[in-house]
């Protein structure tokens, strides 16, 4: 009895250290946000003398004036524009390359798949002289057409692992009988190996929406005109020389926040779904 009350007693000790760990971690990082989100609502003179998270008042005009003196309208929906075409790009050009490593045979397959693993190695920053030079070259400089295509090649390395990982553990008794019911190779990648693939895809969408969304150093070097600028850039408007207005500056991250929030929500349970059940096929 009190050998079975005694391990029974640890259990729950170590269960509750666990979880008041795992809280202090988690409210570490909602923290930040909560604060920005109440520093929206305040002030510049009371934003640092008004440290209580809910504010005294309101001041939800900042998110009016943020939107029209930062343009943010514009910027958004280059961003927007941006990052659904950067990631449907990603999703389509990674998930065939992936396939075609993991389960076709063709000449020289290794030696590609290892020169996308070791671009993984190299920093965007690494690159920049050498994006410029091809830009200028081919003309897509200061273009959204040249930001998106080296957006996409910023994404492929990663997002070709992370897939090839997940087709490598398919049966392939689920391409036997596509291929008996008449599919072709493009038939099985399109009806077999992307729906099974979707948690894997949620965190490749993921993954890449939050980097092109975020993306700032990149956009300045190739973009000279601003119309064509994403939302990053629009931050720096209420950053002056000697003075910053941190209100509207924390209405403005709050803004660029929220759409990679809302796609979190929404793929959130193919994210859970594939480290519960081992993405199906695991």
């Amino acid at each position: 009895m009190k050998s079975g009350l005694y391990y029974k007693t640890k259990k729950v000790t170590l269960n509750l250290i666990i979880h008041l760990l795992l809280l202090t971690v988690a409210t570490t990082c909602i923290l930040p946000l909560l604060w920005m989100i109440s520093s929206s609502l305040k002030t510049q003179e009371t934003i640092f003398k008004d440290m209580s998270i809910i504010p005294r008042v309101f001041h939800f005009e900042n998110y009016y004036q943020a939107w029209i003196e930062g343009g943010f309208g514009r910027y958004f929906l280059n961003s927007i524009f941006y990052t659904v075409a950067v990631v449907i790009g990603i999703v389509f050009i990674s998930s065939m390359a992936a396939y075609a490593f993991s389960r076709l045979r063709f000449p020289g397959r290794n030696v590609l798949f290892f020169i996308f693993m070791a671009a993984m190695m190299i920093p965007l920053q690494g690159s920049f002289v050498a994006l410029y030079v091809l830009l200028n070259k081919l003309h897509l400089r200061n273009t959204a057409l040249g930001y998106i295509l080296c957006m996409i090649n910023v994404g492929l390395s990663t997002s070709i692992f992370l897939l090839k990982t997940f087709f490598d553990k398919m049966p392939k008794e689920l391409e036997d009988a596509a291929r008996i019911d008449g599919c072709s190779k493009i038939g099985i990648w399109w009806h077999v190996a992307l729906p099974l693939a979707k948690p894997v895809l949620a965190v490749v969408v993921i993954l890449n929406a939050l980097n092109v969304w975020n993306e700032f150093i990149l956009a300045l070097l190739i973009f000279d005109s601003r119309p064509l600028m994403p939302l990053q850039v629009a931050l720096m408007t209420f950053q002056g020389e000697f003075v910053t207005r941190y209100p509207l500056l924390m209405a403005g991250l709050t803004i660029a926040a929220l759409p990679i929030i809302i796609l979190y929500l929404l793929m959130q349970k193919y994210i859970i779904k594939g480290v519960t059940q081992g993405a199906v096929v695991g």
